[in-house]
């Protein structure tokens, strides 16, 4: 335990590093609780990452396993990667809340759970025989039994809200309690209540009187014989704000569009995890952004496609089951060559799955999931702020080479949340968008020499008439052809021209040991959790680094070189071994992979420990 620092009659133990998860039903609020004391920390200038966990079901009864709600914090004076392995702290609102989430407490973790919530009809929903409060299989924790409920009542008490109103301020006096422990500053989160509920004043009393309340019975009931204290982070100086993947998205694609100089359309159909990316979006109407709600998602991507042939930033947005949807349109984009964005942010399936949960399973569907040879471009943010500009570029790809592209998100870096500082404008790549209006020598399909794109033309240019289609074209007139050769010709043209796109790809980073034992190859969220893990192996003087790859279409021209430096080649991943089957194919090499799919992201712990046994020779495969 660090030293503490005596402030009265209380201790203050200074900490590199706190993980918390606040948990109960989805009506309780605990995202908006972990959200505010995301802010409150962001404002003590810790570095941290989130991670939302929201139930599958939508009205789950209340009290049930089925309905709990989470959002776990890692907030710290040293660079934070993931939103942390074991818990610190778990503030768990009742029974259900507690059996879900208590086996990712540490022992000695600080365990505080609302009393009266503990009774028979809850204990009962949640499966439990006896009450845990009482059985002693609580004992290895710090447990702090706080009557929530009456205390919150009180506080409230001469308001004249509502029984149920009352009930649902509790969350604010958890954050109070929580913030007093952390030293948090609740000034922000004063801030946002007033603005949430402005137009109910009695509400903004209420919330305010009851996150007061909790910092007050946490300074003045003694309950609490130590608080820590986390210093701030070193962070390079810049304006700086929290930033969700799906936000980061957004913004991504309409910075490009800007930089383009052409409106954003976004033709989309609402499905988790990529709902928040058209809600976004549609409330940035004034940066010429244009957002269409379909009827299904084959809507969706036909609208987009359209208003790409109209002169348009296309985009369309959906998860793995659209994505199936979707699929004739993608190799209708590629066959007429427009630019066309397609953002996959993965959930775990396969068909519902788990709709609320993440999962990396869509890599193979996003490069071969098409009839025909329809190869397409992809990309894949590697952290919730990479997806800005991992957005950005798939734009400016698509333009550039007259292609659709594949954006892959997912679930955990959508919902997921970390400092992202804001760039200058005027630093972003340029989008340079030239629409032929010269009708001398013009054919549909005639191909720039170094990108074999063909012309972006607006219909309706004068003497630009043109006609392009599903069936396959004449190479150069687009006129309708079945000729065997021209197939052939045009098959392998769309492929070089995405093949020719390696020439966009920086130089590989390659993180730790630049030869040795062992390399970790990774995509897309697991990037926090395989630099962690490399970064404490490396430090223990093991020879190993780490690859993460945003390209996955075509892979940069310098992996090969750098997968030949390694003896052993891991590819952790949260499916069952896609990326490692592409690599195999692709260099020939004997690539192991580490899988998982839980629905939940890579703990730093377990790609640590996979690591040594093989380090060990342990020859184990997936």
């Amino acid at each position: 335990m660090p030293d503490g620092v005596a402030t009265g009659a209380r201790r203050v133990e200074e900490r590199d590093s706190i993980v918390i998860r606040f948990a109960g039903d989805s009506g309780d609020g605990m995202q908006v609780t972990g959200t505010q004391f995301t802010t409150e920390s962001a404002l003590a200038g810790n570095d941290l990452a989130t991670l939302p966990d929201f139930p599958a079901e939508i009205r789950a009864p209340a009290g049930t396993l089925a309905g709990v709600s989470a959002f776990q914090l890692n907030f710290s004076s040293l660079p934070v990667f993931t939103p942390g392995d074991d818990l610190d702290v778990l503030v768990a609102m009742n029974p259900a809340a507690l059996k879900t989430n208590l086996e990712d407490l540490k022992p000695g973790g600080i365990l505080i759970i609302d009393r009266e919530s503990f009774h028979d009809q809850n204990l009962k929903k949640a499966d439990y025989a006896r009450s845990p409060l009482e059985d002693g299989s609580l004992d290895r924790y710090q447990l702090f039994q706080v009557d929530v409920t009456k205390l919150t009542t009180a506080a409230l008490k001469d308001l004249g809200l509502s029984s149920r109103s009352v009930f649902r301020c509790r969350n604010f006096f958890c954050l109070g309690m929580t913030s007093w422990l952390y030293h948090r500053p609740i000034e922000p989160t004063e801030q946002w209540i007033r603005e949430k509920f402005r137009k109910t004043p009695e509400l903004v009393e209420a919330n305010i009187r009851a996150l007061r309340a909790g910092l007050h019975f946490s300074e003045n009931a003694e309950l609490f014989a130590v608080s820590y204290a986390v210093k701030p982070a070193v962070i390079a100086p810049g304006r700086y704000r929290n930033i969700t993947g799906n936000t980061a998205t957004a913004l991504g694609f309409v910075a490009a569009a800007q930089k383009a100089k052409r409106p954003l359309f976004l033709g989309s159909y609402p499905i988790t995890p990529a709902s928040d990316v058209l809600h976004e979006l549609s409330g940035l109407k004034q940066y010429d952004v244009y957002t269409f709600q379909a009827e299904d998602e084959i809507a969706g991507i036909g609208a987009a496609l359209g208003a790409a042939f109209g002169g348009a930033i296309a985009i369309t947005t959906t998860s793995g089951p659209g994505m199936n949807l979707k699929a004739e349109t993608i190799g209708l984009a590629l066959a007429v060559e427009l630019p066309l964005v397609i953002t996959d942010i993965q959930r775990a399936g396969p068909s519902t799955g788990m709709p609320t949960k993440t999962e990396q399973a869509d890599l193979l569907m996003a490069m071969h999931g098409r009839h025909g040879e329809a190869p397409v471009p992809i990309l894949a943010a590697a952290t919730p702020a990479d997806c800005f500009t991992m957005a950005y570029e798939a734009v400016r790809i698509a333009v550039k080479y007259m292609t659709p592209v594949i954006l892959l998100t997912d679930g955990f870096l959508a919902n997921g949340a970390e400092p992202w500082p804001i760039p200058d404008p005027d630093t972003l790549p340029e989008v340079p968008v030239a629409f032929r209006t010269d009708p001398s020598g013009f054919f549909p399909y005639l191909r720039d020499e170094e990108t074999l794109s063909r012309p972006w033309v607006i219909p309706g240019t004068a003497g630009l008439e043109h006609r392009i289609g599903g069936l396959e074209k004449e190479y150069l007139t687009g006129n309708v052809s079945y000729a065997p050769t021209n197939h052939e010709q045009m098959m392998r043209v769309r492929a070089r021209k995405v093949a020719g796109i390696v020439r966009e790809i920086p130089p590989t980073e390659v993180f730790g040991a630049p030869e040795g034992e062992l390399l970790l190859v990774g995509w897309g969220g697991t990037f926090g959790s395989i630099r962690q893990a490399v970064g404490q192996l490396h430090a223990a003087g093991h020879r190993v680094a780490h690859v993460h790859l945003r390209h996955l279409n075509p892979f940069p021209a310098d992996l090969e070189g750098i997968l030949e430096r390694y003896r052993r080649i891991l590819v952790p991943e949260i499916n069952l071994g896609q990326l490692v089957r592409l690599l195999r194919t692709e260099y020939l090499v004997d690539a192991i992979g580490f899988n998982k799919v839980q629905g939940r992201p890579f703990k730093v712990s377990e790609i640590v420990g996979r690591c040594l046994k093989l380090l060990n020779g342990e020859e184990e495969r997936s």
